[in-house]
């Protein structure tokens, strides 16, 4: 789907969409931690990177944020494991990583692109995401804890 690596730069960051960039154990031990996929297995994130376009945040060759969308690159995409470490945040890079994502040329012209967020709504508002127009269309399975252990 991401043929050729899309990368922005600005000042000593880098914003990149080539696979072979990505840090998966560092992406694997921020998502672990995180609210929406605590404890989730190294070979979940490995799988789940494999299926999606990921927008990898670099700072001096280190990885420090991620932005993954899922997407068939025609009708839907889905935005999520958007993150940056807290030493890095306070410099909109949050910002500058949706800019790069909403400008991908894979990502246009799509007639649903949605995310979800517990904390972040007033970012994603700037970039044109509202509540869902039609809630009672909308159906999920939801299992929060598939990865923790019993």
């Amino acid at each position: 789907m991401d043929d050729l690596p899309f990368e922005t730069r600005l000042g000593e960051y880098l914003i990149s969409t080539d696979p072979g960039k990505l840090d998966v154990a560092a992406i694997h031990a921020y998502l672990t931690h995180c609210y929406w996929s605590p404890g989730i297995p190294l070979t979940v994130v490995e799988k789940a990177i494999r299926g999606s376009l990921c927008f990898g945040l670099y700072h001096g060759g280190n990885q420090v944020g991620l932005a993954r969308v899922i997407t068939d690159g025609a009708t839907y995409a889905y935005l999520c494991d958007v993150y940056i470490l807290e030493q890095h945040r306070g410099h909109d890079l949050g910002k500058w990583l949706m800019k790069t994502v909403m400008s991908h040329p894979v990502l246009q012209g799509l007639r649903r692109f949605t995310l979800a967020t517990r904390d972040a709504h007033g970012l994603y508002r700037q970039f044109g995401f509202q509540p869902l127009a039609d809630p009672e269309r909308h159906m999920e399975i939801s299992v929060p804890d598939i990865y923790r252990t019993k």
